[in-house]
């Protein structure tokens, strides 16, 4: 049943009322003072099913708030929405009857006969897949979180192409499992790709797939990745590393919609849509020759920036939680609050990635259930992790001869596998990559390495 204000329900139309509360998400109707003046059966089952939410004001009721959002530091569509007298489209978090929950609150204005605003109509989406288990739900509600958050919803129901970027460790990939997640092409498959390390050959036999007799060794026909993501999305992660002769390759792909498989005569027609992410500042790879302007601009479509952990940090208590319940939910282990202000101290440079080693690390060290400092080992990863980590860099001789990059990079490889006395995971955090990409990298520099 719709709520309305006795004083004024006579200058609501009926058919205003009744389409109000023929919704499934709540709705308000709101004047130019905040003040809500209609609202829905949904709208009081998530606000307000106890109390009279008429003559309220929407943020007394959403954001606990004693002052309008857009004066507590915060976009208001009501607001944008009075002074544009368009439609206006903003990311909070409220407080609804679950807890703090992200939503997506949209403001229309409401005209009469005569064309002139009389109310104005709040429609509020929940954005449910933004809480839960980390391995594919995103976690926070920091102003920097909201505002990528908020990009990605907007951009998830279009198919432009979308780049992210963050540091290694941020969570690109959740990031885009999430717009994809939201978009059109859910139901079809999300197809991540490493890019880094990729050859010519692999790229077009994993990319494209190859007939029966294309190489050596083609025994059988085999599907590429752009074939199995069709209706899909698909995620080209480190997009930065692709060397320039692949790259006019993925140019092709993307402008002309077809390809062929290795050994194939048949073009084939792709349908995917494009997320791609980067650590590296493409513009100036850009001007400096190593990534392709044309392809840049293809990709760089939609860019979201993504926060690394230290500009969020008061979403840290929430993400150690999530995470300690994802890495051993049997346990009901606690962060100390000694504990949470040493990490709350920490600067992270391997973001939420270092979050999460360091508590899978205290939880094998802690012995009861609360996580104390000591089991955090921040002192030694801040002195150098002289036990654990790499001691000395290899160094070369200026008279030595110049040698290719790929040696030099297996010479070092070789080293820090070597040195490194943790395992695989902590490898490639020190390195300032992913572990599928080491463990690429490793594959690649031959079977000489450990």
């Amino acid at each position: 049943m719709t709520a309305i204000n006795d004083t004024s329900s006579s200058h609501i139309p009926a058919e205003t009322l009744n389409l109000l509360d023929s919704f499934a998400e709540p709705k308000i109707l709101l004047d130019g003072q905040y003040r809500i003046v209609a609202a829905n059966t949904a709208y009081l089952r998530e606000f307000g099913a106890d109390r009279d939410v008429v003559g309220r004001y929407c943020y007394e009721l959403s954001h606990h708030y004693d002052k309008p959002c857009d004066q507590a530091g915060e976009n208001c569509p009501l607001r944008d929405c009075m002074e544009s007298g368009h439609p206006s489209r903003v990311l909070h978090v409220h407080h609804t009857s679950a807890g703090r929950e992200h939503v997506e609150v949209e403001v229309a204005p409401v005209r009469n006969e005569a064309g002139s605003t009389v109310y104005f109509m709040e429609t509020m989406h929940f954005l449910r897949h933004a809480e839960g288990a980390p391995e594919r739900k995103m976690v926070g509600y920091s102003r920097p979180f909201n505002r990528m958050l908020e990009l990605a919803k907007r951009v998830a129901g279009h198919e432009s192409s979308v780049l992210l970027l963050g540091e290694s460790g941020t969570g690109k990939e959740l990031v885009a499992h999430a717009i994809h997640d939201m978009s059109p092409r859910a139901a079809a498959p999300f197809v991540a790709v490493e890019c880094s390390g990729l050859t010519e050959t692999l790229f077009e036999s994993e990319m494209f797939g190859y007939e029966k007799g294309a190489f050596t060794g083609a025994v059988g026909r085999k599907i590429g990745l752009v074939e199995a993501v069709r209706g899909g999305t698909l995620f080209l992660d480190e997009v930065g590393d692709i060397p320039l002769s692949l790259q006019v390759k993925l140019l092709r792909l993307m402008e002309a919609g077809t390809y062929r498989r290795v050994g194939g005569l048949e073009p084939l027609r792709a349908d995917f849509r494009l997320v791609a992410a980067t650590h590296r500042d493409l513009a100036q790879m850009v001007r400096e020759g190593s990534f392709r302007q044309d392809l840049f601009f293809r990709i760089n479509v939609f860019p979201i920036p993504l926060p690394p952990l230290r500009e969020r940090m008061e979403d840290l208590t929430m993400l150690a939680a999530s995470l300690l319940s994802h890495l051993d939910a049997t346990r009901k282990i606690t962060l100390g609050e000694e504990a949470l202000a040493a990490l709350m101290r920490h600067d992270f440079p391997g973001n939420v990635r270092e979050l999460r080693n360091i508590l899978e690390r205290a939880l094998i060290m802690a012995d009861g259930n609360t996580i104390l400092p000591q089991h955090l080992y921040l002192d030694a990863m801040k002195s150098g992790m002289p036990k654990s980590g790499i001691q000395e860099t290899p160094t070369t001789s200026p008279a030595e001869e110049i040698a290719p990059l790929a040696t030099l990079e297996k010479r070092y490889l070789t080293w820090a596998t070597e040195n490194f006395q943790g395992d695989r995971k902590a490898l490639a955090e020190r390195l300032g990559i992913s572990e599928r990409t080491l463990y690429r990298k490793l594959r690649n520099s031959g079977p000489d390495l450990p």
